[in-house]
């Protein structure tokens, strides 16, 4: 299994849509679908009606999955978007932001 770029608890760059440069950690990852969920980004809306458990109902507010394409990692350093490669420091294979060429940690 090849590792992955970004992974849950990272801060991303979000790069296109109606959240465009804002950023947010990473609480999901769904790799067979190709897309994460990024806390307090890309909140949906849906409306309840009242149920026996929930007998309030109202509007529920979720943040959606978006596509892994669209974020980007956000740079340890200066919080820009970055690209991520692999490199192997200490006989370990780590995440490095692009642009800095610090550590990712995770």
């Amino acid at each position: 299994m090849a590792s992955a770029k970004i992974k849950k608890g990272d801060t991303v760059v979000i790069r296109s849509g109606k959240d465009k440069g804002r950023t947010g950690t990473v609480t999901q990852v769904l790799p067979k679908d190709g897309k994460v969920v990024v806390h307090g980004v890309n909140v949906a809306a849906r409306h309840r009606k009242p149920t026996q458990a929930n007998p309030q109902g109202g509007i529920d507010r979720r943040e959606a999955p978006l596509a892994i394409s669209k974020v980007a990692l956000a740079d340890p350093k200066d919080g820009k978007p970055t690209r991520v490669r692999f490199e192997e420091r200490d006989g370990k294979k780590v995440r490095v932001a692009v642009k800095s060429g610090e550590v990712v940690n995770g």
